[in-house]
């Protein structure tokens, strides 16, 4: 019998979105045709159904392999905290998190200037609690990028 007229399991199924996943974080596939293709992926019966849903994306992992290759120090923009494979809502949320920050040390450094006095240093109160709770987010992305599916274990076609 044909690969492709095999009827898929649910974990096939979870298989091919994370391989989807992928494609949306490296940045291969835009938000709406991710959301299109996970749907279609959840309603797919056979192999063949779920083949044609990645039969357009190249074998994921090529720009993660690349970077790993490259220290993270020597890439551009990189940021403390971030790694260039995370995604771009956690490296927005850690330049917000700088901003806060900065414009906290600014004034602050404006009172201490203005008073003549050093003064509590209050924007820690600021940093450290925001930044514990970004450097969470921050390794659970990159456990979950580490737990992303093997593209050798995904159904015949899907390499």
């Amino acid at each position: 019998m044909d690969d492709q007229k095999m009827r898929a399991s649910d974990a096939d199924r979870q298989r091919v979105i994370d391989l989807l996943r992928m494609a949306l974080d490296e940045g291969r596939l835009k938000l709406d045709e991710f959301l299109d293709r996970m749907g279609q992926a959840a309603e797919a019966v056979t192999y063949g159904d779920l083949a044609a849903l990645y039969a357009d994306l190249p074998a994921t992992g090529t720009v993660l392999r690349l970077e790993s290759a490259i220290p993270a120090a020597m890439l551009p923009g990189s940021r403390p905290g971030t790694s260039p494979g995370m995604p771009a809502a956690v490296r927005m949320l850690w330049t917000i998190w700088a901003a806060a920050v900065s414009v906290n040390l600014v004034v602050w450094v404006l009172v201490c200037a203005t008073t003549a006095q050093l003064v509590y240093p209050w924007p820690l109160w600021v940093a450290c609690p925001l930044g514990a709770v970004l450097l969470l987010v921050s390794a659970c992305a990159a456990d979950g990028r580490h737990r992303q599916p093997d593209p050798s274990r995904l159904p015949s076609g899907a390499r």
